[in-house]
Parts: structure tokens; sequence; C-alpha cells
């Protein structure tokens, strides 16, 4: 049997099912954050002439030069601050440095990527990055070549942290919860749904089975079939059934019972969200 790669990792999501998952590596970070800072660099070089043009409109003046610079100012902020934080936010959680680069966030308990860990782990940018970044760039009497050296092995520490731990984690991913996976290829297979049809005709539920799960754990459910691990297919029909409080019956192949589980929940879920009713998941009381 031949070794597991060393960037593979489980990921056991709420449900029981182990997911193993590719870890970027930290040259494809530093790729991905190269692009976001090449993306906002470019942003402020925009916004800065579409800025000192609209100050030229209004004419030349303390008032408008003032103006002018908080416009820019609060431009700055919005970039620095909140950037990456709004693109990791997305149902894709990553920026378009990580997107090229084929990455994305996860959450490292297997649960759903929440907003504060998003928030968190890009808040210590500011201590990681671009604090010890303005010393370096910093000029005057009141930094010296002291300081200018702090901030350089300030930043060397936390900008090359990623190499010395074997998840290729930076500070902000330990407080936060988080890591950088690569994100799979994926690839179009045929709907799972409709190759189920004639299997679900053998297999029958009640609305209450069908109203157990929503939407989320669906799609962990299209996962686990496409992905067709026998394991994990055996683990997750032994977890549904006992959900359902349902037993198996003589001869049931697991695989032919959660395709024809997933095709009945769709079917259920797609139906009722024509009359605008949404399942969340399964905590969703609707």
């Amino acid at each position: 049997m031949s070794a597991e790669p060393k960037d593979i990792r489980p990921l056991i999501t709420p449900e029981g099912v182990d997911l193993r998952v590719r870890l970027a590596q930290s040259s494809e970070r530093a790729g991905a954050l190269l692009i976001d800072l090449t993306i906002i660099a470019i942003t402020l070089v925009l916004m800065t002439i579409v800025i000192l043009a609209f100050a030229g409109v209004l004419g030349a003046g303390d008032m408008q030069g003032q103006l002018a610079m908080i416009i820019w100012l609060l431009g700055f902020f919005v970039l620095r601050n909140f950037y990456f934080t709004i693109f990791e936010s997305s149902p894709r959680a990553a920026t378009p440095g990580k997107r090229l680069m084929k990455l994305r966030i996860a959450s490292r308990d297997g649960g759903a990527l929440r907003v504060e860990q998003i928030i968190t782990r890009n808040a210590m940018r500011e201590i990681e990055l671009y604090m010890p970044m303005s010393f370096l760039f910093s000029q005057g009497e009141a930094i010296n070549a002291v300081i200018i050296l702090c901030g350089v092995v300030w930043c060397a520490i936390f900008v090359l942290f990623p190499l010395f731990n074997r998840d290729h984690l930076r500070v902000g991913d330990i407080v936060a919860g988080t890591w950088v996976l690569k994100a799979p290829q994926q690839v179009l297979l045929p709907d799972i749904a409709a190759a189920a049809a004639t299997i679900a005709a053998e297999f029958e539920f009640t609305d209450a089975e069908l109203d157990t799960y929503g939407v989320k754990e669906l799609q962990v459910l299209e996962g686990v079939l496409r992905n067709n691990d026998r394991a994990a297919i055996e683990t997750v029909a032994i977890s549904i059934r006992r959900k359902l409080k349902r037993r198996k019956a003589p001869r049931e192949d697991d695989h032919e019972f959660l395709n024809a589980y997933y095709a009945a929940v769709r079917k259920r879920l797609e139906q009722r969200m024509l009359f605008g009713v949404r399942k969340a998941d399964k905590f969703d009381a609707r």
C-alpha cells in the first residue's frame, strides 16, 4: 500500500464523514498573496488617478486638496481592512489571488466557515504584515535603523511562519481555527438524481424522514456519492438510518439506499422551494 502524500489531511464533517483534503503549499499561498497585493496596488493607483482628476475638476485650493486626501484615505482604509474579509466571506471562500491559485479557506473543525473566523484571521494580518511593513517604509528622524531592523525581523518571523509548521499555517490561521486548502478540480458528472431515478422506486420515505435534512446535508451527501468511497458510504448510511430510526432491510445496498434518499430529499426540497420554503440545514425548523 502506497504512503499517503504528506499534504493530505483528514477533515471530519459534523456528519462524521472523513473528507481527505489537500493543503495548500507555502509557495501557492505566497503566490496568491502577491496577486492580491498587486490587485490592491493597481486599485490604489487607479483610485489615485480618479481622485486627482476629480480634484482638478473642483479646482485648486486647500479645501479641495483636503477633500481629495480624505477620499483617498477612506478608499485605502477599505482596501486594507476589508479586501480579504469580503472575498473570503463569499461562497467560494477565496480572494481573486486564491481563486487563480485554486485555493480556498476552510474551517479546521470540519464545520461551515464562520464570519468571525474570517474576521479574526484577517485582523491578525495587521500584526503579521501591515505593521512591520509600515516600519520598513517609514521615513523621518523618529524611525531609526534599530526600529527598521526590528521591523525586518518581525516581518520575517511572521512571513516565514508557514514554513515551520506541518500544516503551512500562518498565525492568523492558528488563532481563527482555519487552514488553506487546494480546491479540487470539479469534474462534471452525471446528475445523481437522474441516475438514481430507477433505484428510488424501490425505497419509500415518509415526509418526516425527508424533512430531517436540509440543503447543507444534501450537498455533503452528494459529495460522498460522487467520491464513491466505500467506507464513507457505509458510515453515512449508518448515520442516516440511525437519524431516521430506520432499520436496514435484508440485502439492502448502502450505495443504493443513499442514492434513493438523495433523490427523494432533493425532490422534496425543490418542491418546497417552489413555494418559497427553503430548509437550510437539519437545524432549520421549516
